[in-house]
């Protein structure tokens, strides 16, 4: 594009790189002009010195390359689709277990209670994350599963995202049963609730690791995860404390594995495995818990 004597060289947003791109030309003896345009910042050298500027940059940029930047991953549509269907499917269980058919005994097949678990009913701890007491209760942990499901399928990918999120609160039932052990029943997703925020913690905090951002900095997503379960898991007296924080760290565990085994969401083909894995987990629990 020529403008004059002036040819255009780059433009960016970033008005510290363009800078930088004058400096380094500058060094070199030649006599770049920055512009500040709608566009961003436009870098520009007379006809002349075109060549001998394009190679001075390509050689800086060799020598010195530009580390990722920070970013904060945005939910995508389906990420917040998965989690608006997963809120869609907790009330919808809510109003066929309490409301249409509560003659069937959902509860006593489907509750987290230890000392079945410790006995061997295994597919409860699973069930028991569907189940809800009240309209307040179902209510509010759609809602945070919505917020937090999306929040990890958006990390992870909506099926590898769903599955871990299952497991997370399926293991935190587990654990919660050996550490209680009877009698104890719980019902609800938040356990699964608090096993997202693990696994956004951890996998959040490896992630930002591998940026090398700032140690203080990579260490946000766990201070975070922390600040909720002190905010949403420890209030009031029907609240299962020890479920939460046993969801939270099976979740933290998860987030690391995954974080380990693949640095970024794997394609769709293991999606959609991962997410039918889960489905079929589920209804197979179920099937178990009425057998």
């Amino acid at each position: 594009m020529n403008q004059g004597s002036q040819i255009l060289l780059r433009v960016t947003s970033d008005h510290h790189l363009a800078e930088e791109w004058e400096l380094v030309l500058l060094a070199q003896g030649l006599s770049p002009s920055l512009r500040w345009t709608q566009d961003g910042v436009v870098l520009s050298v007379s006809e002349e010195e075109v060549d001998r500027a394009l190679a001075s940059l390509s050689a800086y940029e060799r020598e010195n390359p530009r580390k990722a930047a920070e970013r904060v991953e945005p939910m995508g549509s389906g990420s917040l689709l998965a989690g608006v269907a997963v809120a869609l499917m907790l009330l919808i269980f809510f109003s066929i277990t309490v409301q249409w058919l509560p003659a069937l005994s959902w509860f006593a097949r489907g509750s987290a209670d230890a000392e079945r678990i410790l006995q061997g009913d295994l597919w409860r701890t699973v069930t028991a994350l569907t189940l809800h007491t009240d309209v307040a209760h179902a209510l509010s942990n759609a809602i945070a599963a919505a917020l937090f499901l999306g929040a990890v399928s958006s990390m992870a990918g909506v099926g590898l995202g769903g599955a871990l999120v299952l497991l997370a609160g399926a293991g935190g039932n587990l654990a919660n049963a050996f550490l209680h052990g009877s009698p104890h029943v719980a019902v609800g997703a938040s356990t699964a609730v608090f096993g997202a925020i693990g696994i956004l913690g951890s996998l959040g905090t490896i992630r930002r690791r591998r940026r090398a951002l700032s140690r203080r900095r990579a260490w946000l997503p766990v201070a975070a995860a922390l600040a909720l379960l002190g905010m949403l898991g420890s209030g009031g007296p029907r609240v299962d404390i020890w479920a939460h924080l046993c969801g939270l760290l099976v979740g933290a565990v998860l987030g690391i594995l995954i974080a380990s085994v693949t640095p970024r969401a794997p394609g769709l083909r293991i999606q959609w495995a991962c997410g039918t894995a889960a489905v079929v987990a589920l209804i197979y629990c179920w099937t178990l818990a009425f057998r």
